[in-house]
C-alpha cells in the first residue's frame, strides 16, 4: 500500500504516552450507571466493566518504539483516506454530510464508554463515543499470531472499524443493536454476523474507492486483505484455538463469508450491494 508522505488525519486521539492502565477494576458511580444504560441501548454487555467501587487501574510504564510510531503514522494516513472516501460517498450517493469518527490509539490498556480496552480485546468501535479504539501492538498480533501480514491487512482492520461508524451514521447500528437487546442469544449472534459482514463489504467498497482516488493499492494488497478476512473468521479462530466449531456462537461470520462480502464491496463499489440484512445467502 502506498501511504508514506501522504496526508494524515486530525481525528486521532493519541493516548499511548499518557500511561497505560491495567484492565482490572470497574467503573462506578453515575458513570457506571450510564455505562450500563449505554450497553443496554447499543446491545453491548458492559456489566463486566462496572463494579461501583470507584476503582481505577494503576498507571503502567509504556515504551513507544519505532514500530509503534510507524504504525501510528500508517493508521493516521489510512484514517484520512477513509474520511475522504466516505465524505464523497455520503455526498454523492446519499446527499448527506459524513461526520468522521475519532480513532483512539493506545498501548497497554485504556478506558472507553464501552468498557476496558486492551490488546486482548482487539480493535473495536464504541457507538456512544463515536470512537474506534486500537492498540498499536495489535498489528504485531495480526502478523505473528493470526498469520495476516502486510500493511493492507492492517488497513483492512482500520477500514472495518470505520465501517461500523458508517453503520452508526446511517442509523443501521443503533437499530440492529436495539433489536439484539430484545431477542435470544442465538438471534442476537445472527444479527451481529450480518453487521460484521456488512462492515467487511463496506471495507471492500472503501478499498476500491481508495484505489480510484489515490492509486494507493499495490500488487498483492487485495490478497492481503482477503487473507486477513480469512484468518479472523469465526470458524478459523475456533479451529486454531482447538475448539469445536459451533456456528450458533459465531458473531462475525465464517472465513469464506468475510472474504465473500469484502470482495463484493470491492467489485461493485456500491452501498446497495452491501445490504446483508436483505439476503438469506450470507
Amino acid at each position: 500500500m502506498r501511504w508514506r508522505g501522504r496526508r494524515g488525519s486530525r481525528n486521532i486521539e493519541d493516548r499511548r504516552r499518557s500511561g497505560g492502565r491495567r484492565a482490572a477494576g470497574g467503573i462506578g458511580g453515575i458513570a457506571g450507571v450510564l455505562l450500563l444504560l449505554a450497553g443496554w441501548y447499543f446491545g453491548i454487555d458492559t456489566s463486566q466493566f462496572v463494579d461501583f467501587d470507584d476503582s481505577i487501574g494503576s498507571p503502567q510504564q509504556v515504551e513507544i518504539t519505532e514500530a509503534d510510531e510507524r504504525a501510528a503514522a500508517f493508521v493516521s494516513v489510512t484514517l484520512a483516506d477513509t474520511e475522504e472516501v466516505w465524505t464523497d460517498i455520503f455526498a454523492r450517493e446519499l446527499g448527506q454530510r459524513y461526520d468522521p469518527p475519532v480513532l483512539v490509539l493506545f498501548k497497554g490498556a485504556t478506558r472507553s464508554a464501552c468498557g476496558g480496552a486492551s490488546a486482548a480485546t482487539g480493535p473495536f468501535y464504541c457507538p456512544p463515543e463515536e470512537k474506534a479504539y486500537l492498540d498499536t501492538d495489535f498489528f504485531v498480533t495480526l502478523d505473528r499470531r493470526l498469520g495476516a501480514s502486510g500493511d493492507f491487512a492492517a488497513a483492512y482492520v482500520v477500514a472495518h472499524e470505520v465501517a461500523h461508524h458508517v453503520q452508526n451514521e446511517l442509523g443501521i447500528l443503533g437499530q440492529v443493536n436495539q433489536v439484539r437487546s430484545r431477542v435470544s442469544e442465538r438471534e442476537s449472534n445472527e444479527l451481529s454476523v450480518r453487521l460484521e459482514l456488512q462492515a467487511d463489504c463496506f471495507s471492500g467498497l472503501w478499498a476500491r474507492a481508495a484505489q480510484n482516488r489515490f492509486g494507493s493499492l499495490e500488487p498483492g494488497d487485495i490478497e492481503e486483505a482477503m487473507n486477513a478476512a480469512a484468518q479472523i473468521g469465526d470458524d478459523t479462530l475456533q479451529r486454531n484455538a482447538r475448539q469445536v466449531v459451533r456456528p450458533h456462537t459465531f458473531t462475525h461470520g465464517t472465513s469464506a463469508q468475510r472474504q465473500r462480502w469484502f470482495q463484493r464491496g470491492y467489485e461493485t463499489g456500491s452501498l446497495a450491494s452491501c445490504d446483508t440484512f436483505a439476503t438469506d445467502n450470507l
